[in-house]
């Protein structure tokens, strides 16, 4: 508890978790409810933490409360000194992987679970034979609610819908091609951003949305709108299907690579731009950042992907992009 002594402000390293968690969460009752106190105390906590900086910490801003300047200021300071006194004990603990069974649930669309999810699970499993790994689906729940409601221990993935305190690490950049049904019409003519637009083509997204940067390439830069015939929500949903139509399916070079192409009938070529490469990383939450198991967790992933990736592209894993 804070208290002054000899005109100096005091106070414990669980205050200071009390404000980590009050910034975070930007609410009394969400942050009560992650420290498993009452309302009652957390609105004692913040006074007194009030008292100790000499700020209001959290202020009304209409129907809720947001992080002061002072606050928002120092939270990522707040963040690291939480952080280091937590290895500080976690230091003297020896991970006894084999005699525990942890169960991991990792949130990741079908792109990475495809190409990567047996490779993961069988790593995790070499040093920790009695874990389980969930792949949960992507929901309309963001990533940064779902790390902070512990619902989810990890974040596989490109979005940018992240809260400033969830962590990070990236895992790779990746670059859009297409794929058409082998014979495609589009060789003959060639592949500019005209005979581009004279075929249909698929969306893929998740959310229903049907445009994304290739059509914001095509109309800011040429003039060209692109027909989108269907939306589907995965990636692997029209991979079996698209060799019995004319249309174009833009997919991760990531999948292309790992493609038969010419087994399945298919032909993948480069589109007539340069198309901004997607960042994939993956995220947790800060309160989880020095467990020696997860930080175990993340560093197979970590290891694994980078493996994966340097076997199929050909290169050495220390020159992939991060």
């Amino acid at each position: 508890m804070a208290k002054r002594t000899d005109g100096h402000r005091r106070y414990d390293l669980d205050l200071l978790r009390y404000l980590q968690v009050l910034v975070e969460e930007e609410s009394v009752s969400k942050a009560a409810l992650r420290m498993k106190v009452s309302d009652a105390a957390m609105s004692r906590h913040l006074a007194t933490l009030r008292t100790v900086f000499g700020d209001p910490i959290l202020v009304l801003s209409g129907r809720r409360m947001m992080a002061t300047t002072f606050a928002s200021r120092i939270r990522d300071r707040v963040q690291s000194i939480v952080r280091d006194a937590d290895a500080l004990v976690n230091d003297n603990e020896t991970l006894k992987l084999r005699h525990i069974s942890p169960r991991f649930t990792i949130r990741a669309n079908d792109l990475v679970v495809s190409a990567f999810g047996h490779v993961i699970l069988m790593a995790l499993k070499q040093e920790c034979p009695n874990c389980s790994v969930v792949f949960a689906p992507e929901t309309e729940e963001t990533a940064s609610e779902a790390l902070r409601n512990s619902q989810i221990d990890l974040y596989v993935g490109a979005t940018d819908d992240l809260r400033p305190e969830i962590m990070r690490q990236t895992l790779f950049l990746t670059s859009f091609r297409a794929i058409v049904r082998e014979g495609h019409p589009i060789f003959a003519r060639g592949i500019t951003p005209q005979t581009l637009v004279d075929y249909d083509h698929i969306s893929v997204s998740r959310k229903g949305r049907s445009y994304g940067p290739i059509d914001t390439i095509l109309k800011e830069r040429h003039g060209l709108t692109r027909p989108i015939a269907m939306v589907v929500p995965t990636y692997h949903s029209m991979i079996d299907t698209v060799r019995e139509t004319d249309m174009i399916l833009p997919l991760p070079d990531i999948v292309i690579d790992r493609l038969p192409l010419s087994q399945i009938q298919l032909e993948a070529f480069d589109f007539p731009f340069e198309l901004p490469p997607v960042t994939s990383f993956q995220a947790w939450h800060p309160r989880v950042d020095t467990d020696g198991v997860h930080r175990w967790l993340r560093d197979t992933v970590f290891q694994v992907i980078r493996r994966e990736l340097a076997q199929v592209r050909k290169v050495p894993a220390a020159v992939l992009p991060s």
